[in-house]
């Protein structure tokens, strides 16, 4: 097919490389091959179309595996749009890019490239510049602002190190999208009066350095209708001009950072559809008027007071995410919830809020997250709010609720994975249709009134059965509206965690936590053996009750268990020894119960500090300072040693003297064993030596003898 000009098999399931057939095409102007599994060597690749180096204009082979370092273009004289984004590319951007002057768009992104980004003005035909999600660690050469066509410039997530004057844009007049996110090394440094030469529709620059006043520079862009310039260092207040700047935004993010000020009427300002996230900073005074189109509204972290009433005025019915919380906002909630219908997540935690929890609440029928933690909530939980079906995380902690936990909790709410009603004054059993939360993780009944037996149903809880976790954070999607058109948004679920005795809040680890906390209430009766079945349980806390009987010796099977507290119980009879084989236990707390016998042996339970076990008068052995019945105490015997004043007779000389000996003896007795002649000789020279002595004492005796008889 040598008259072939346009080959498209994007988005395919080709893979390994390209056929070297591919040479004969000289004609090709445009390949597509995105989104299939190639995996050879960009330049290899590249070889293969040697045949088209004239006439290739359009090539597309993002989304694969190609890998390598970028190779010279500059062969392919004609090319202008090069994409080879998202593949498995390494190595710098070599400087010969820049001899593509006919080059319209160039996609390196979501790579493995590094180095700066090099002088590209030789490309002014360039309009689209990709450049994120790559490991950039360079500076940006000054020659860029020359690209007086570029529109979209984008080089976001990487590390880049570098000062941006105003001549890195001085003649960028056509420039729409400036995407410098997550560069946290990238300072902006403009003159206070500078004035750019472009108008921008798209500004990200979240996680960049444009503190700490506020960039007056933005004054000038009228026309954004996008502006992330959260954690950017800015501790100032926002000027008045800011809020007449752009009404046709859609996405504003100012969160992070240290901005002051109060808030004007927001619903004055903009009409369109509106995401709003002003949250982490040091905003103050009342909550002020939302746009009636608003899509996501997050002020969580400020300083303002006031009421909620401004929820009534809302007409839009497009609001998906409400995070007011960790602000001092007090009064009643509204009853107007039946109209925000499209609400994910709403979180008013750590407010004065007051009085009864609307029933409206209960037509949130699309709700993944209810946070109303720490607050001043009284009555009962509405049994409107069972149609909420959807919830994941449902925490009314820290408040002031009464009555009865729901049964319907267990029946209707059956997706919970966070289920939090501590610090209430909640009273009654704990009902056993709970046990039909087979997704849940986290359960926290703590510091109530309720009483009777735990349930026996708790092997029912399938994810607290299993002993691995899906993944470290609990998220789902929910959709984000930015004016007609939509997208999906990340939350990552949170909740206030009791873990090894410190509260804490848990976000991108909560995932990992899988925990009951049963503590604090007057439940009797024996711990249900069908806790112990509970394999990937990392935290178990039953403390300050009235139960009675032993600890189940199932508590051997819980093999993930890190934190376990059965203080200020009953309990009595003796300390499992399964428990010694929970290798993670990091936490302990037995104390104040009526615990006896000796204290399982291992390395575990010995290392922990003694107060774990005290308040347990007949619990005894290690790491106890009392011993147990028939342990005798073993005193070593006091040896004297008595100094030899001769210090030459040591232990070595004694050794020494052995030594030689040894050798002395088997030298000689050993020649005689093994050595024939030598034995001969030996035996013969002994002989020798009798006779000699038999002869000589014959002679003396008879001389002697002589003697004698004169």
């Amino acid at each position: 097919m040598i008259s072939l000009t346009n080959l498209g098999l994007g988005y395919n399931h080709l893979e390994c490389a390209l056929p070297k057939s591919f040479a004969n095409l000289s004609r090709l102007q445009s390949l597509h091959l995105a989104g299939n599994n190639l995996t050879e060597e960009l330049h290899q690749f590249l070889q293969k179309l040697s045949a088209a180096e004239d006439s290739l204009q359009v090539l597309y082979v993002f989304d694969n595996r190609l890998s390598g370092p970028l190779p010279d273009f500059t062969r392919f004289s004609s090319l202008i749009e090069l994409s080879v984004g998202s593949n498995q590319l390494s190595g710098s951007i070599p400087e010969t890019f820049g001899q593509l002057s006919s080059l319209v768009s160039l996609q390196l992104y979501g790579n493995q490239i590094t180095g700066s980004v090099p002088d590209l003005s030789m490309f002014p035909s360039l309009t689209d510049l990709g450049l994120g999600d790559n490991q950039l660690n360079g500076t940006i050469h000054r020659n860029i602002g020359q690209l007086s066509k570029l529109e979209h410039f984008d080089v976001s997530f990487n590390s880049l190190k570098v000062v941006l004057s105003e001549t890195h844009f001085s003649n960028m007049s056509s420039l729409k999208f400036l995407l410098f996110s997550s560069n946290t090394l990238l300072t902006f440094n403009f003159c206070s009066d500078w004035v750019p030469p472009f108008q921008l529709d798209v500004i990200r620059l979240s996680s960049c350095k444009l503190g700490p006043h506020f960039p007056k520079w933005l004054q000038t862009q009228v026309n954004f209708s996008h502006l992330d310039i959260s954690s950017a260092e800015i501790s100032d207040v926002v000027p008045s001009w800011f809020w007449d700047l752009s009404p046709g935004l859609i996405y504003l993010n100012l969160s992070n950072n240290l901005i002051k000020g109060l808030l004007p009427d927001l619903s004055l300002k903009y009409h369109g559809y509106l995401s709003i996230d002003l949250s982490l900073n040091h905003f103050m005074g009342p909550m002020p008027l939302a746009p009636p189109n608003v899509t996501l509204l997050d002020l969580s972290k400020n300083k303002l007071s006031g009421s909620l009433s401004f929820l009534c005025a809302i007409t839009g019915m497009e609001l998906t995410y409400l995070d007011l919380s960790n602000n001092s906002l007090s009064g009643e909630l509204p009853s107007c919830w039946v109209h925000l219908t499209s609400l994910s997540i709403v979180n008013l935690a750590y407010n004065n809020f007051y009085a009864k929890i609307p029933r409206s609440m209960g037509s949130l029928g699309e709700i993944d997250t209810l946070n109303l933690r720490n607050n001043n909530f009284s009555g009962g939980v509405p049994s409107s709010l069972k149609r909420c079906t959807k919830l994941r995380m449902f925490d009314l902690g820290e408040n002031k609720l009464t009555g009865k936990i729901p049964a319907w909790i267990g029946t209707h709410l059956t997706s919970l994975i966070v289920l939090s009603l501590r610090f209430n004054e909640f009273n009654g059993s704990i009902p056993r249709h709970i046990c039909h939360l087979n997704q849940i993780q986290v359960l926290d009944f703590s510091n109530n009134r309720l009483s009777g037996h735990i349930p026996h149903c708790f092997h029912n809880f399938t994810a607290l059965v299993e002993s691995k976790s899906s993944s470290a954070t609990i998220s789902f999607y929910y959709m984000k509206f930015y004016g007609s058109y939509a997208q999906s948004g990340t939350y990552i679920e949170n909740a206030l965690v009791l873990w090894k005795g410190k509260e804490s809040e848990y976000g991108n680890t909560l995932g990992l936590l899988k925990c009951i906390d049963l503590s604090s209430n007057e439940l009797v009766g024996k711990i249900p053996k069908q806790v112990g079945s509970l394999a990937g349980l990392v935290s178990l806390d039953l403390s300050r009750n009235n139960l009675t009987g032993n600890i189940i010796q199932e508590v051997g099977w819980m093999k993930m268990l890190e934190s376990l507290d059965l203080s200020a119980n009953e309990l009595s009879g003796l300390i499992p020894a399964g428990l010694a084989d929970l290798n993670f236990l990091s936490v302990l707390n037995l104390s104040n119960n009526r615990l006896s016998g000796k204290i399982p042996i291992s390395t575990q339970l010995q290392s922990f500090d003694p107060s774990v076990y005290s308040g347990n008068p007949e619990l005894c052995g290690l790491p106890l300072p009392n011993k147990c019945p028939g342990e005798e105490i073993v005193v070593e015997p006091l040896v004297i040693v008595q100094e030899d004043d001769d210090n030459f007779i040591t232990t070595g000389f004694y050794i020494s003297m052995g030594l030689g000996f040894t050798l002395g003896f088997w030298t000689v007795f050993g020649t005689m064993i093994f050595n024939k002649p030598s034995r001969h000789a030996y035996f013969k020279f002994l002989n020798c030596i009798k006779n000699w002595f038999y002869v000589t004492t014959a002679l003396r005796m008879a001389r002697l003898q002589r003697r004698l008889q004169r």
